[in-house]
């Protein structure tokens, strides 16, 4: 399957129809996300979905105009077009599969879960036609994983600071104004925790010696951000284990295993593969 051109045009062709899925389900369905989300009481709820599939859909939409220039690297029998297929490939990943968790909160359909499959069937065939050894695509399969959960936990925080922000002109005192203002940084934070997985995800399929440190980035920012957010929400809040803990605990797991005198031979030996 390695350096299979024929294969990788055919994987091309699924992204571009991906980006193109992740553009028509997202405008389709974001008004109606957003309302039901209204009608509901969730009003910043709604508006969460505002920002964030308007986020995904650039990004999705990104994803699938690149797929058309694998494709043309494919056609033309390009080294390149196996890592920029992955690449294009683990962006649709998210773009498909976050929209589907508002949408099935509001009982409605979910769309985009043809856009998160064909996703995935593109990231793996990439990663089979770019040779990639099996412990590495276990790794990066892995890394996607704390990639989606530390963007998932950058989104509830829009939320949460809507709900405990108070107005300057208010006299009445809002004991949530220190949580309010760690939810603001804190959002942020984990999505540049996300980026940050991504980009170990590249550095690692494209044989970067700088991986070992973009990991150990991408795992301290994930952990700063979902620890304080998932104590407290599990302690003061809702009182069980909290969603937000999983990204950090994944992040955390991942640090400790990048940080082992192993895994550094083994992403040595595989940046020696020809």
């Amino acid at each position: 399957m390695k350096n299979n051109h024929k294969l990788g045009t055919v994987l091309a062709i699924l992204g571009i129809v991906a980006g193109i899925l992740c553009l028509y389900f997202i405008a389709d369905t974001y008004n109606a996300v957003i309302h039901t989300h209204f009608n509901a009481g969730d009003w910043e709820e709604s508006n969460t979905v505002r920002i964030v599939y308007a986020v995904l859909g650039w990004l999705g939409t990104a994803a699938g105009a690149l797929s058309v220039a694998v494709l043309w690297g494919f056609l033309h029998k390009q080294d390149w077009a196996w890592f920029w297929g992955a690449v294009a490939a683990t962006i649709l990943l998210l773009a498909g599969f976050f929209p589907m968790i508002p949408a099935a909160d509001s009982g409605l359909p979910v769309p985009t879960m043809w856009v998160f499959l064909l996703a995935g069937v593109m990231w793996f065939g990439m990663l089979f036609i770019g040779g990639v050894d099996k412990k590495i695509i276990t790794l990066t399969f892995v890394a996607g994983l704390a990639y989606v959960l530390t963007f998932i936990d950058g989104v509830a925080p829009i939320s949460k600071f809507q709900t405990t922000f108070q107005m300057p002109t208010t006299f009445v005192e809002n004991p949530n104004t220190f949580w309010n203002g760690m939810y603001v940084i804190l959002q942020e934070v984990s999505w540049w925790g996300a980026a940050a997985w991504a980009m170990f995800i590249f550095a690692v399929l494209s044989k970067k010696s700088w991986a070992i440190p973009v990991g150990v980035f991408a795992a301290s920012m994930s952990m700063l951000a979902g620890y304080p957010l998932g104590l407290h929400n599990a302690l003061v809040e809702v009182h069980r284990f909290s969603m937000f803990l999983p990204a950090p605990l994944m992040s955390t797991g991942l640090l400790i295993y990048l940080l082992l005198p192993s895994t550094k031979k083994m992403l040595e030996a595989w940046n020696a593969q020809a």
